[in-house]
């Protein structure tokens, strides 16, 4: 039996674009008062109330803790996340905003807010040593299925680096299939509370931006 809070969008069919899967995720989290700053969420890889126990579970998750130096996402909804797995130990790799390709490696807690990152942090090229990655999402699947805000830094996960990726979402955010083909695949999905845990993976579909077929934007 789904639960109600991830009956929305699903079904065994592709019965959406992207586009539209995106815009109804943002409208429900709005209109549930589940997302937060920055509002509205539509158009961002969205912010959500509970991210910060969400980052705790899934930091908790033996698959996690394994890795030692992550790839993660800049985004708000993941400040929580960064901030934790720093002060457990962890060595990040966080985007350069500003130049693509580059990375800041960080260890000191502080530097998991973005105005400090480029004070704190030192610039890389390469990830070198990261063992996993964790990025953001505007929805995702049960089976493994992401789905980016269609554009930006890693919206079609990090196929170049081949590594395993996991993200975080709201209950809202989760469910059982997506019904537009997913932007990349992820192997665990940090949930306020709990984690779940892939077990079937899916081909990742042909790309889709603004609902309709076609290059990410830049």
């Amino acid at each position: 039996m789904l639960n109600p809070t991830e009956s929305n969008l699903n079904g065994s069919n592709l019965s959406q674009t992207a586009g539209a899967t995106r815009e109804a995720v943002w409208n429900e989290l709005l209109r549930e008062r589940a997302a937060t700053y920055p509002l509205p969420p539509h158009g961002h890889h969205p912010n959500f109330v509970g991210a910060k126990e969400a980052a705790a579970a899934l930091l908790a998750h033996p698959q996690v803790r394994a890795h030692r130096v992550l790839i993660v996402g800049a985004e708000r909804a993941l400040y929580p996340f960064r901030r934790q797995a720093l002060a457990a130990g962890a060595a990040l790799y966080i985007p350069d905003q500003k130049r693509a390709g580059w990375y800041f490696r960080l260890e000191n807690v502080a530097g998991a807010d973005l105005k400090r990152a480029r004070e704190l942090g030192e610039p890389r090229l390469h990830p070198q040593g990261a063992s996993a990655a964790v990025l953001a999402c505007v929805a995702a699947g049960r089976d493994g299925g992401r789905l980016s805000k269609g554009f930006g830094w890693a919206w079609n996960g990090l196929p170049q680096l081949d590594l395993p990726v996991f993200t975080l979402a709201h209950r809202r955010m989760l469910k059982d299939r997506l019904p537009c083909p997913p932007d990349s695949r992820v192997q665990l999905i940090g949930l306020p509370g709990e984690v779940v845990e892939v077990t079937r993976q899916l081909e990742v579909g042909p790309p889709e931006v603004n609902g309709e077929p076609g290059s990410p934007v830049p």
